[in-house]
């Protein structure tokens, strides 16, 4: 048995090394792509992952082969393809080190995954399945990942889903009506303010947020960045304040908060609507801190938190105490 099972894209993060004022930028090659960090973040915790999709037959594809393996997630879902390369990320810090994305993806390899590709063993193994929306992004991908979700909501899997707006990679009426697919199988949902807005219509957290529980979803996390985090599910709403480090690099920092609530989850011995709203709290609030932590550090794989960090984390450092609604 997985805890957590991911299907999505597997790329290249190109980071950039900090240099000295008037000096061309370097780029440090790291392994990226939200649905493997956030089984990297898992790792780190202890938990068991494997990861289901698909890269170019060529460098870059294999080293991702291996910094997967290196993080303890299980490559059985994993293949190559010869016709694209391995997409590219640039990843651009402003001075508050939040990032933005530049991609070299038209197609990318993870573009190619097909049907039959998917090894549905490896979801009927898992506790929770997760994806994100990018995956859905061009055919082939798009057909394989709906068809996983079908195979994993009738296996009665918790599925977990992350919908990456990225406005490089799709347009806003296209990305709409995609990512609004995967709302129907999911049962726990990671979403910005922004993305929240994009697919509701609504700016306002509550509204939103009930909107989506309304339409069957069984927890809502809307993630806003210093400001923390809004929840929603069976036994109520509310906003958990994160934690006041100092932000170095963003990248990775929303699928390390993912990857600590999916590894807090996921040994759950109770259905999510059965959870207090005491014991959710404390899970959101150790997320908070996985997603604080990552920030810290630059880049996204290698910055994931351990459970010994964490606890630090939340015994020694303050919270951002921001009250926004």
């Amino acid at each position: 048995m997985f805890d957590v099972v991911a299907l999505g894209e597997l790329l290249i993060d190109m980071i950039p090394v900090t240099r000295p004022p008037g000096l061309k930028p370097v780029y440090e090659v790291n392994p990226g792509g939200a649905p493997a960090n956030v089984l990297a973040a898992i790792s780190r915790l202890g938990g068991s992952t494997t990861f289901i999709g698909k890269v170019g037959d060529d460098f870059f594809g294999h080293f991702l082969e291996v910094a997967l393996k290196d993080c303890g997630i299980g490559t059985q879902g994993l293949s190559y393809t010869t016709e694209a390369k391995t997409a590219l990320t640039f990843v651009r810090l402003d001075g508050k080190g939040d990032r933005s994305f530049i991609f070299y993806r038209d197609p990318g390899a993870d573009t190619k995954l097909e049907n039959c590709e998917v090894n549905q063993g490896l979801i009927e193994q898992a506790t929770i399945f997760h994806f994100g929306s990018l995956s859905m992004t061009d055919e082939p991908a798009e057909s394989a990942t709906i068809s996983a979700l079908k195979y994993a909501k009738n296996k009665g899997k918790l599925i977990s889903y992350d919908p990456n707006w990225r406005p490089a990679l799709w347009n806003r009426k296209a990305a709409e009506a995609k990512m609004a697919k995967g709302l129907r199988y999911t049962d726990i949902l990671k979403i910005s303010d922004v993305e929240l807005e994009l697919l509701t219509g609504e700016n306002d957290l509550n509204e939103g947020s009930k909107q989506l529980y309304e339409a069957g979803i069984k927890l809502i996390l809307t993630t806003l960045g210093p400001n923390g985090c809004h929840y929603r599910y069976a036994g109520g709403s509310g906003k958990l304040n994160t934690y006041d480090t100092k932000v170095v690099d963003t990248t990775g920092a929303g699928d390390a908060f993912t990857g600590g609530l999916l590894y807090r989850l996921s040994r759950l011995k109770k259905s999510i609507e059965d959870v207090s709203r005491d014991e959710l709290e404390e899970i959101i609030d150790f997320a908070n801190a996985a997603g604080a932590l990552c920030a810290s550090k630059m880049g996204a794989m290698a910055a994931m938190p351990s459970l010994k960090d964490i606890e630090i984390c939340r015994n020694t450092i303050p919270q951002l105490m921001i009250d926004q609604e």
